[in-house]
């Protein structure tokens, strides 16, 4: 079965900024992956501690978001390069796979401005840039990567030499509340939370307060699952939240089997980009009772 993120046609990247920036390296980390092993483990640790009987489904969700969590980390490098051409709507980078690039990443694109410098010792201490637009990575090849370029309004169309980028800093997400497309009909409520806190454990992203998105949500009298067809309220509502991307947990169940499903959406376009799937970590119930007597947590 799947475990990592592949190319979806149902939506990330930095807003636009304009501003002084500083030097910047080319190349490509995952910063994360030193990360995950302990968020995992502080998820199975809680997983272990909670009520008296363990873990219920909400419980098995959070255990299983730790186990697709490097996947959803690894989806972001922080990584640099160049456009090397412009055709149209189709934009090529100078990345491939060795610098972490895959289908469905959303770059910056952006120019460089004038220098700023010190105003005292006149010493360069950076440049301005202005964000062009946005880059969807639809494939990459040996030497090059093809993306599909979205300009923002107003902007000058991207050329050669305009650099693309994922941010070095945290990414500002929003998890909506779970889509549940199962008959288990539990109490789910407690997922975005755990969600939310693994991600900014991971120190690749800052979530939003599940809370505050749910209320927006609700505000809007809209539901998670419309960000992944209503590309403008995918838009509107991250803009509100001041976050650049949505990620929309779902269970569904297959012949017996009980997935989750988690979907990218961009922020900045509101196109879904990518999704992971897994089927549920099973706990073992002789394991949940701390003691012989005690019933069998459910949600």
């Amino acid at each position: 079965m799947p475990t990592g993120p592949r190319s979806s046609s149902r939506a990330r990247a930095g807003g636009p900024r304009s501003g002084p920036a500083g030097p910047a390296s080319r190349g490509s980390t995952r910063p994360g992956t030193r990360r995950v092993a302990p968020v995992l483990g502080t998820l199975l640790v809680a997983l272990a501690l909670a009520g008296p009987a363990g873990a219920g489904l909400a419980d098995q969700v959070g255990a299983t978001f730790g186990l697709m969590l490097q996947d959803v980390v690894g989806a972001f490098p922080p990584v640099q390069g160049l456009v090397v051409s412009v055709d149209g709507d189709r934009i090529y980078l100078d990345l491939t796979e060795r610098h972490g690039v895959r289908a469905g990443q959303e770059f910056a694109i952006f120019r460089k401005g004038d220098p700023f410098r010190h105003p005292v010792t006149g010493k360069p201490l950076g440049h301005h840039e202005d964000v062009l637009g946005h880059a969807q990575v639809r494939r990459v090849y040996p030497g090059f990567a093809e993306a599909h370029y979205v300009p923002l309004p107003d902007q000058p169309h991207a050329r050669p030499e305009d650099g693309a980028r994922i941010t070095r800093g945290r990414i500002r997400v929003a998890i909506p509340p779970v889509t549940d497309l199962t008959q288990a009909r539990s109490d789910l409520r407690r997922v975005p939370f755990m969600i939310a806190h693994a991600l900014t454990e991971s120190r690749r992203f800052q979530a939003a307060d599940p809370a505050v998105v749910q209320d927006h949500l609700l505000t809007q009298g809209a539901r998670g699952e419309e960000l992944l067809i209503r590309p403008e309220l995918a838009v509107a509502a991250a803009r509100a939240l001041q976050v650049t991307g949505w990620l929309v947990p779902m269970l569904i169940e297959r012949r017996g089997v009980t997935y989750l499903d988690v979907t990218w959406v961009s922020g900045i376009t509101g196109t879904a980009l990518f999704s992971s799937r897994r089927a549920l970590t099973r706990a073992d119930t002789t394991l949940e009772q701390r003691f012989p007597w005690e019933p069998v947590f459910r949600d």
